[in-house]
Protein backbone atom coordinates (compact mmCIF):
# COMPACT_ATOMS: atom_id res chain seq x y z
CA UNK A 1 0.00 0.00 0.00
CA UNK A 2 1.31 3.24 -0.76
CA UNK A 3 2.37 5.96 1.94
CA UNK A 4 -1.08 7.69 1.89
CA UNK A 5 -4.50 5.35 1.04
CA UNK A 6 -5.98 6.26 -1.65
CA UNK A 7 -9.87 6.60 -1.47
CA UNK A 8 -12.04 6.19 -4.41
CA UNK A 9 -15.39 7.90 -3.36
CA UNK A 10 -18.26 7.32 -4.73
CA UNK A 11 -20.60 9.93 -5.04
CA UNK A 12 -20.28 13.49 -4.95
CA UNK A 13 -23.57 14.99 -4.17
CA UNK A 14 -24.10 16.84 -0.61
CA UNK A 15 -22.38 14.01 1.61
CA UNK A 16 -19.98 13.05 -1.50
CA UNK A 17 -18.39 16.08 -1.95
CA UNK A 18 -18.14 16.90 1.60
CA UNK A 19 -16.22 14.04 2.13
CA UNK A 20 -13.83 14.62 -0.85
CA UNK A 21 -13.08 17.78 1.82
CA UNK A 22 -12.42 15.71 4.56
CA UNK A 23 -10.18 13.62 3.07
CA UNK A 24 -7.87 16.17 1.55
CA UNK A 25 -7.86 19.30 4.20
CA UNK A 26 -9.31 17.19 7.39
CA UNK A 27 -8.01 13.56 7.45
CA UNK A 28 -4.48 12.43 7.71
CA UNK A 29 -2.93 9.34 6.03
CA UNK A 30 -5.24 9.18 3.44
CA UNK A 31 -5.85 10.72 -0.41
CA UNK A 32 -8.29 10.92 -2.93
CA UNK A 33 -7.50 8.82 -5.64
CA UNK A 34 -10.63 8.63 -7.63
CA UNK A 35 -14.29 10.13 -7.81
CA UNK A 36 -17.42 8.44 -9.24
CA UNK A 37 -21.24 10.21 -9.79
CA UNK A 38 -23.75 10.08 -12.60
CA UNK A 39 -22.94 13.73 -13.13
CA UNK A 40 -19.16 13.99 -14.51
CA UNK A 41 -19.31 17.72 -14.15
CA UNK A 42 -20.51 17.50 -10.60
CA UNK A 43 -17.66 15.01 -9.63
CA UNK A 44 -15.10 17.18 -11.56
CA UNK A 45 -16.17 20.57 -10.08
CA UNK A 46 -15.50 18.37 -6.48
CA UNK A 47 -12.34 17.22 -6.96
CA UNK A 48 -11.48 20.51 -9.24
CA UNK A 49 -8.58 21.61 -6.44
CA UNK A 50 -6.89 17.79 -6.19
CA UNK A 51 -4.08 16.65 -8.46
CA UNK A 52 -3.81 13.04 -9.59
CA UNK A 53 -7.54 11.97 -8.72
CA UNK A 54 -9.69 10.10 -11.61
CA UNK A 55 -13.29 11.07 -12.73
CA UNK A 56 -15.38 8.10 -13.35
CA UNK A 57 -19.33 7.97 -14.19
CA UNK A 58 -18.94 4.03 -13.32
CA UNK A 59 -18.45 3.30 -10.35
CA UNK A 60 -17.04 0.03 -10.51
CA UNK A 61 -14.52 1.78 -13.02
CA UNK A 62 -13.27 3.89 -10.29
CA UNK A 63 -12.01 1.08 -7.76
CA UNK A 64 -10.55 -0.32 -10.61
CA UNK A 65 -8.98 2.86 -10.95
CA UNK A 66 -4.65 3.26 -10.31
CA UNK A 67 -3.96 3.91 -6.46
CA UNK A 68 -7.34 2.42 -5.15
CA UNK A 69 -6.63 1.15 -1.57
CA UNK A 70 -9.73 1.52 -0.03
CA UNK A 71 -13.32 2.97 -0.94
CA UNK A 72 -16.00 5.37 0.53
CA UNK A 73 -19.39 5.06 -0.58
CA UNK A 74 -21.66 8.03 0.01
CA UNK A 75 -23.35 7.67 -2.87
CA UNK A 76 -27.87 7.31 -2.53
CA UNK A 77 -28.44 4.11 -0.76
CA UNK A 78 -30.24 2.02 -3.41
CA UNK A 79 -26.80 2.47 -5.37
CA UNK A 80 -24.94 1.16 -2.12
CA UNK A 81 -25.50 -3.21 -3.04
CA UNK A 82 -23.49 -3.40 -6.17
CA UNK A 83 -20.25 -1.12 -5.35
CA UNK A 84 -20.49 -3.25 -1.70
CA UNK A 85 -20.05 -6.31 -3.10
CA UNK A 86 -17.49 -5.52 -5.33
CA UNK A 87 -15.22 -3.99 -2.88
CA UNK A 88 -15.88 -7.53 -1.46
CA UNK A 89 -14.43 -9.18 -4.70
CA UNK A 90 -11.66 -7.03 -4.56
CA UNK A 91 -10.57 -7.41 -0.88
CA UNK A 92 -10.94 -3.56 -0.58
CA UNK A 93 -12.16 -1.99 2.99
CA UNK A 94 -14.69 0.23 2.36
CA UNK A 95 -16.77 2.54 4.51
CA UNK A 96 -20.38 3.07 3.15
CA UNK A 97 -23.18 5.41 4.47
CA UNK A 98 -26.38 5.11 5.67
CA UNK A 99 -28.61 3.10 4.48
CA UNK A 100 -26.15 0.34 3.97
CA UNK A 101 -28.93 -1.14 2.06
CA UNK A 102 -32.67 0.24 2.03
CA UNK A 103 -34.07 -2.86 1.83
CA UNK A 104 -33.57 -5.89 3.90
CA UNK A 105 -32.78 -8.56 1.43
CA UNK A 106 -30.08 -6.63 0.12
CA UNK A 107 -28.69 -6.18 3.07
CA UNK A 108 -28.94 -9.87 4.31
CA UNK A 109 -27.22 -10.44 0.49
CA UNK A 110 -23.97 -8.22 1.82
CA UNK A 111 -23.89 -9.63 5.35
CA UNK A 112 -23.94 -13.03 3.72
CA UNK A 113 -21.37 -11.97 0.95
CA UNK A 114 -18.90 -10.64 3.54
CA UNK A 115 -19.67 -13.55 5.82
CA UNK A 116 -18.20 -15.84 3.20
CA UNK A 117 -14.94 -14.00 3.35
CA UNK A 118 -14.64 -14.73 7.22
CA UNK A 119 -13.31 -11.33 7.79
CA UNK A 120 -14.72 -8.18 7.56
CA UNK A 121 -13.83 -5.60 4.76
CA UNK A 122 -17.46 -3.17 5.32
CA UNK A 123 -17.48 -0.56 8.27
CA UNK A 124 -20.92 1.81 7.71
CA UNK A 125 -21.33 5.03 8.55
CA UNK A 126 -23.63 5.58 11.66
CA UNK A 127 -21.71 8.57 12.70
CA UNK A 128 -23.14 9.41 16.19
CA UNK A 129 -20.67 6.33 17.37
CA UNK A 130 -18.16 8.68 16.98
CA UNK A 131 -19.56 11.62 18.33
CA UNK A 132 -18.15 12.75 21.68
CA UNK A 133 -21.46 13.15 23.94
CA UNK A 134 -22.92 10.35 22.27
CA UNK A 135 -19.49 8.31 23.28
CA UNK A 136 -20.04 9.92 27.03
CA UNK A 137 -23.29 8.12 27.13
CA UNK A 138 -22.65 4.84 25.95
CA UNK A 139 -19.18 4.70 28.35
CA UNK A 140 -21.60 6.14 31.51
CA UNK A 141 -24.25 3.44 30.24
CA UNK A 142 -21.66 0.47 30.04
CA UNK A 143 -20.13 1.18 33.29
CA UNK A 144 -23.27 0.43 35.00
CA UNK A 145 -23.23 3.70 37.45
CA UNK A 146 -26.95 4.38 37.01
CA UNK A 147 -28.23 0.85 36.77
CA UNK A 148 -29.86 -1.00 33.84
CA UNK A 149 -31.31 1.55 31.41
CA UNK A 150 -35.08 1.38 30.94
CA UNK A 151 -35.70 4.15 28.88
CA UNK A 152 -34.08 6.52 25.95
CA UNK A 153 -35.98 9.66 24.99
CA UNK A 154 -34.85 10.96 21.74
CA UNK A 155 -35.76 13.85 19.42
CA UNK A 156 -34.37 14.36 15.82
CA UNK A 157 -35.42 17.76 14.14
CA UNK A 158 -34.55 18.90 10.74
CA UNK A 159 -35.16 22.42 9.26
CA UNK A 160 -36.88 21.23 6.38
CA UNK A 161 -37.11 17.76 4.25
CA UNK A 162 -36.18 18.09 0.91
CA UNK A 163 -38.23 18.07 -2.29
CA UNK A 164 -39.13 13.79 -2.93
CA UNK A 165 -39.05 12.81 0.83
CA UNK A 166 -42.01 10.99 1.80
CA UNK A 167 -43.74 9.67 5.40
CA UNK A 168 -41.73 6.36 5.08
CA UNK A 169 -38.53 8.20 4.71
CA UNK A 170 -38.95 9.76 8.15
CA UNK A 171 -38.40 6.49 9.83
CA UNK A 172 -35.99 4.55 6.83
CA UNK A 173 -33.70 7.46 6.28
CA UNK A 174 -34.19 9.96 9.43
CA UNK A 175 -35.00 7.52 12.19
CA UNK A 176 -31.99 4.93 11.23
CA UNK A 177 -29.43 6.78 12.96
CA UNK A 178 -32.06 6.72 16.43
CA UNK A 179 -32.23 2.59 15.46
CA UNK A 180 -28.28 2.46 15.47
CA UNK A 181 -27.33 4.47 18.39
CA UNK A 182 -30.34 2.70 20.34
CA UNK A 183 -28.76 -0.54 19.35
CA UNK A 184 -25.56 0.34 20.36
CA UNK A 185 -26.02 2.50 23.47
CA UNK A 186 -28.20 -0.60 25.12
CA UNK A 187 -26.13 -3.37 23.71
CA UNK A 188 -29.68 -4.72 22.85
CA UNK A 189 -31.85 -5.83 19.94
CA UNK A 190 -35.02 -4.21 18.61
CA UNK A 191 -37.79 -6.21 18.79
CA UNK A 192 -40.76 -4.26 17.95
CA UNK A 193 -42.30 -0.68 16.80
CA UNK A 194 -45.06 1.34 17.34
CA UNK A 195 -45.58 4.64 14.93
CA UNK A 196 -48.10 6.98 16.39
CA UNK A 197 -48.86 10.18 14.25
CA UNK A 198 -50.47 13.26 15.44
CA UNK A 199 -52.03 15.66 12.88
CA UNK A 200 -49.28 16.86 10.55
CA UNK A 201 -47.67 20.15 11.22
CA UNK A 202 -49.02 23.07 9.13
CA UNK A 203 -44.98 23.22 7.79
CA UNK A 204 -45.04 20.28 6.52
CA UNK A 205 -45.48 19.68 2.60
CA UNK A 206 -48.74 17.84 1.70
CA UNK A 207 -49.37 14.50 2.21
CA UNK A 208 -46.27 14.32 4.29
CA UNK A 209 -46.59 12.67 8.01
CA UNK A 210 -44.57 15.05 9.79
CA UNK A 211 -44.02 14.67 12.65
CA UNK A 212 -44.47 11.32 14.14
CA UNK A 213 -43.61 9.65 17.07
CA UNK A 214 -42.00 6.14 16.94
CA UNK A 215 -41.64 3.39 19.67
CA UNK A 216 -39.42 0.61 19.82
CA UNK A 217 -38.85 -1.97 22.16
CA UNK A 218 -35.69 -4.28 22.93
CA UNK A 219 -35.13 -8.21 23.47
CA UNK A 220 -34.33 -6.82 27.24
CA UNK A 221 -37.66 -4.98 28.20
CA UNK A 222 -36.10 -1.21 27.55
CA UNK A 223 -38.36 1.07 25.59
CA UNK A 224 -36.99 3.73 23.17
CA UNK A 225 -39.45 6.81 22.07
CA UNK A 226 -38.37 8.66 19.22
CA UNK A 227 -39.47 12.32 18.07
CA UNK A 228 -39.05 12.69 14.50
CA UNK A 229 -40.16 16.58 13.04
CA UNK A 230 -38.39 17.13 9.34
CA UNK A 231 -39.83 20.36 9.00
CA UNK A 232 -39.51 21.93 12.07
CA UNK A 233 -38.59 24.97 10.54
CA UNK A 234 -36.23 26.00 12.93
CA UNK A 235 -32.76 24.41 13.07
CA UNK A 236 -31.31 20.81 13.44
CA UNK A 237 -31.78 19.11 16.93
CA UNK A 238 -30.62 15.67 17.47
CA UNK A 239 -31.24 14.77 21.79
CA UNK A 240 -31.44 11.47 23.81
CA UNK A 241 -31.91 11.11 27.43
CA UNK A 242 -31.11 7.68 29.14
CA UNK A 243 -33.21 6.96 31.99
CA UNK A 244 -32.42 4.18 34.52
CA UNK A 245 -33.06 2.71 37.52
CA UNK A 246 -31.14 4.93 39.60
CA UNK A 247 -30.70 8.19 37.13
CA UNK A 248 -30.94 9.62 34.27
CA UNK A 249 -28.51 11.13 31.48
CA UNK A 250 -29.22 13.83 28.50
CA UNK A 251 -27.02 14.70 25.70
CA UNK A 252 -27.94 17.16 23.03
CA UNK A 253 -28.48 20.31 24.72
CA UNK A 254 -27.29 22.79 21.81
CA UNK A 255 -24.31 24.40 24.03
CA UNK A 256 -23.50 26.77 20.78
CA UNK A 257 -23.02 30.15 20.52
CA UNK A 258 -24.87 32.72 22.39
CA UNK A 259 -24.93 35.99 20.76
CA UNK A 260 -26.02 39.23 22.83
CA UNK A 261 -26.40 42.49 20.87
CA UNK A 262 -28.57 45.51 20.31
CA UNK A 263 -30.50 44.70 23.76
CA UNK A 264 -31.13 41.16 23.54
CA UNK A 265 -29.61 37.89 23.35
CA UNK A 266 -29.62 34.81 21.01
CA UNK A 267 -28.40 31.20 20.68
CA UNK A 268 -27.29 29.49 17.73
CA UNK A 269 -28.81 26.06 15.96
CA UNK A 270 -27.41 24.28 14.03
CA UNK A 271 -29.07 24.07 10.63
CA UNK A 272 -27.55 21.16 9.47
CA UNK A 273 -26.41 17.70 9.98
CA UNK A 274 -22.73 18.23 8.56
CA UNK A 275 -22.88 21.33 11.36
CA UNK A 276 -23.60 19.75 13.93
CA UNK A 277 -21.94 16.04 13.61
CA UNK A 278 -18.81 18.00 11.76
CA UNK A 279 -16.66 16.85 14.34
CA UNK A 280 -18.26 13.03 14.77
CA UNK A 281 -17.70 12.93 10.77
CA UNK A 282 -13.91 13.58 11.05
CA UNK A 283 -13.53 11.12 13.26
CA UNK A 284 -15.10 8.75 12.10
CA UNK A 285 -13.46 8.99 8.72
CA UNK A 286 -9.83 9.15 10.82
CA UNK A 287 -10.67 6.04 12.76
CA UNK A 288 -11.40 4.17 9.35
CA UNK A 289 -8.50 5.74 7.61
CA UNK A 290 -6.61 4.79 10.55
CA UNK A 291 -7.55 1.53 11.56
CA UNK A 292 -7.42 0.22 7.54
CA UNK A 293 -3.69 1.63 7.03
CA UNK A 294 -3.23 -1.17 9.98
CA UNK A 295 -5.10 -3.90 8.02
CA UNK A 296 -8.10 -3.76 10.61
CA UNK A 297 -11.77 -2.87 10.43
CA UNK A 298 -13.60 -1.67 13.01
CA UNK A 299 -16.65 0.13 13.72
CA UNK A 300 -20.40 -0.26 12.83
CA UNK A 301 -20.76 -3.30 10.92
CA UNK A 302 -22.68 -4.83 8.03
CA UNK A 303 -24.73 -6.73 10.55
CA UNK A 304 -25.04 -3.37 12.12
CA UNK A 305 -26.62 -2.19 8.40
CA UNK A 306 -28.92 -4.85 8.03
CA UNK A 307 -30.49 -4.56 11.53
CA UNK A 308 -30.68 -1.28 10.72
CA UNK A 309 -32.65 -1.91 7.95
CA UNK A 310 -35.14 -4.91 9.32
CA UNK A 311 -36.00 -2.61 12.35
CA UNK A 312 -36.71 0.22 9.96
CA UNK A 313 -38.46 -2.17 7.17
CA UNK A 314 -40.73 -2.81 9.84
CA UNK A 315 -41.22 0.85 11.50
CA UNK A 316 -42.60 1.80 7.79
CA UNK A 317 -44.71 -0.99 7.97
CA UNK A 318 -46.44 -0.13 11.65
CA UNK A 319 -46.59 4.05 9.74
CA UNK A 320 -48.65 2.27 7.36
CA UNK A 321 -50.87 -0.32 9.11
CA UNK A 322 -51.40 1.78 12.56
CA UNK A 323 -50.46 -1.23 14.50
CA UNK A 324 -47.67 -2.66 16.58
CA UNK A 325 -45.41 -4.86 14.20
CA UNK A 326 -42.62 -7.17 15.18
CA UNK A 327 -39.14 -7.06 13.94
CA UNK A 328 -37.43 -10.81 12.63
CA UNK A 329 -33.72 -11.00 12.24
CA UNK A 330 -32.03 -13.69 10.50
CA UNK A 331 -29.49 -15.68 12.19
CA UNK A 332 -26.33 -13.85 13.27
CA UNK A 333 -23.45 -14.91 11.17
CA UNK A 334 -20.72 -15.76 13.90
CA UNK A 335 -18.70 -13.26 12.09
CA UNK A 336 -20.78 -10.25 13.88
CA UNK A 337 -20.89 -12.35 17.16
CA UNK A 338 -19.61 -9.25 19.45
CA UNK A 339 -20.84 -6.72 17.09
CA UNK A 340 -23.24 -3.81 18.86
CA UNK A 341 -22.76 -5.61 22.56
Amino acid sequence: MAELLGVAVLGAGHMGADHIRRLDQVVSGARVAAVADPDLDRAKEAVADLDGVTVHADPLAALAAPGVDAVLIASPGPAHEEPLLACFERGLPVLCEKPMVPDSTGALRVVEAEARLGHRLAQIGFMRRYDAEYGRLKSLLDGGGLGRPLMLHCTHRNVSSPPGFTSAMLINSSVSHEIDAARWLLGQELTAVTVLRPRPSAGAPEGLLDPQLVLFETDRGALVDVEVFVNCGFGYQVRCEAVCEQGSARIGEDHTMLVTAAGGAREEVAQDYLVRFADAYDREVQAWVDATRQGRITGPSAWDGYASSVVAEAGVRALESGVRTAVALAPRPDLYADVSR
